[in-house]
């Protein structure tokens, strides 16, 4: 036969929406011509294909070659069309059989010798070909992570030989099953390993309980990068659901380990990240930071060194939880639904209010750093606290505090009240549901009302108080917030202005 049909997988966004390769051969002058939207990783994929296919023992045919990626007005990138296309030529020109061709989906770029590598999203690609309910055919590279989609037949291979044997019935392919479950946690970092700091660990701990945005000041080295490290560690492990979701946005941009199936991300971009990066972009939408944080946290350490444009950029996915990239050819929405935590210095020099009285900065420089950070955003922090720098007597005479998993079994009960009680977490109550299920008594009533007047308070700075304070409640078991619980949250909202 002189036309082959392969399906295989695109990328676009969170989705894999199927593609047909085409391939056509025809009388007349050798060529070799690609249509069908391919950006120039898909073009150069005819070198490549045709490189494999002559170093595999099989016949390059001397026709007209005409493959199409259909459908025509999707972009495809990559170099994942390599194995369909190389396929599509071989079953074309009758050297191997088509009738395997129906019941399969094959991804996979071809080496010159024609091995086959891996590719990004290969667990969104097995979501979508799971539900068809055909066979993936992918490199042996992906198939731990595409072995995760429950109900996927994923069929690894190694080469363009192994894939046509199989096709050929010599050699079927095994499918791989589901990785086995990881047992235990990475506790290496451990919460226990933090001396001192009572108030950062304790603010860590309610930050953890009702997943709320948290900032941390103080001088270098008082250990502000050290808790962000360890708050994962406090949240409880993903569900399945969850889990998926999450792997799926990492095998996106092709750097998921399975290894840490089940586990939360934990994302820490240099302060040099351009938006894109961190908020999702390209001429073909990719997540970003923001995105591959999604159920896990996001450490932004420096933050005033940040460009002023990216951190506006996080405003709108902190609220909404998802992040929508817009280009010309295509609209792209990806989950982000993370927990940010934040370091700064107190000021450009990083010293100001420590004992040693090492810090030269001016008040003007000290305003114009702080500056950096617009209101809105700060608005959006839940616990702004200070991180002070202990010296050697205290630091050595602190006794080890609590594990993480110690700290970890109450964040989970007050996770499971707020799941009975509304459905989710504290910090992700909508304005209309804040008033009934975080308002205080009438004592924390009249402490609220003035903490209000004292600290010129916003709508929003009101709203996430009553959500601190109700995640504090939370963490103590009381039905009702009271004001020890208001008090503590204020506190937590007072932050660099009190300073």
């Amino acid at each position: 036969m002189s036309l082959a049909l392969v399906r295989t997988r695109a990328l676009a966004g969170m989705g894999a929406p199927e593609v047909t390769v085409e391939v056509h051969l025809a009388n007349g002058l050798p060529a070799f011509n690609l249509v069908g939207l391919p950006d120039t990783e898909v073009r150069e994929a005819r070198e490549r294909v045709r490189a494999a296919i002559a170093t595999s023992q099989f016949e390059f045919p001397q026709r007209r070659i005409t493959v199409n990626l259909a459908p025509a007005d999707l972009p495809k990138e990559g170099g994942r069309f390599d194995l369909p296309i190389a396929l599509g030529i071989l079953v074309a020109s009758g050297q191997v059989d088509a009738a395997g061709l129906v019941q399969h989906e094959f991804v996979g770029e071809l080496s010159l010798d024609g091995s086959l590598r891996a590719v990004r999203g290969g667990l969104a690609m097995a979501l979508e070909s799971g539900r068809t309910g055909r066979a993936l055919v992918l490199p042996a590279a992906n198939a731990d992570e595409a072995a995760l989609a429950r109900g996927a037949s994923v069929l690894p291979a190694a080469s363009l030989l192994a894939v046509c044997a199989h096709l050929n019935g010599h050699s079927p392919l095994v499918r791989r099953p589901p990785p086995p479950a990881v047992e235990g946690r990475d506790d290496e970092a451990d919460l226990a390993e933090v001396k001192g700091q009572l108030q950062a660990r304790r603010a860590l701990e309610v930050a953890a309980a009702g997943q709320h945005s948290l900032l941390m000041f103080g001088p270098p080295g008082t250990g502000k990068s050290m808790l962000a490290r360890r708050l994962p560690g406090l949240l409880p492990p993903l569900d399945e659901a969850e889990a998926i979701e999450s792997a799926s946005i990492q095998s996106l941009e092709g750097g998921f380990d399975a290894r840490r199936w089940g586990r939360r991300p934990y994302r820490a971009p240099h302060h040099s990240a351009s938006a894109p990066a961190l908020v999702g972009g390209g001429a073909n939408p990719r997540p970003g930071e923001i995105s591959l944080a999604h159920r896990g946290v996001l450490f932004l350490d420096e933050l005033p060194e940040f460009d002023r444009r990216v951190l506006e950029a996080l405003r709108e996915p902190l609220e909404t939880g998802t992040v929508t990239v817009s280009r010309a050819r295509q609209r792209a929405e990806f989950p982000a639904r993370f927990q940010l935590v934040a370091a700064m210095n107190p000021c450009p020099c990083g010293h100001a209010g420590d004992k040693g009285g090492r810090c030269r900065c001016t008040p003007d420089q000290v305003a114009r750093y702080r500056g950096r950070l617009s209101g809105p955003l700060l608005d959006r922090m839940d616990l702004v606290i200070e991180v002070p720098l202990l010296d050697h007597a205290e630091m050595t005479a602190q006794p080890a505090g609590e594990s993480s998993a110690a700290v970890r079994e109450r964040v989970a009960q007050a996770w499971a009240v707020q799941r009975a009680r509304q459905g989710g977490a504290n910090s992700h109550l909508a304005p209309g549901r804040v008033d009934a299920l975080c308002a205080p008594d009438d004592q924390g009533k009249a402490l609220l009302e003035h903490a209000i007047r004292r600290l010129n308070l916003s709508a929003r700075g009101y709203h996430r108080i009553l959500k601190v304070a109700r995640t504090i409640a939370d963490l103590a078991g009381a039905e009702r917030v009271g004001p020890p619980h208001v008090a503590e949250a204020i506190q937590y909202r007072r932050g660099l202005d009190s300073r």
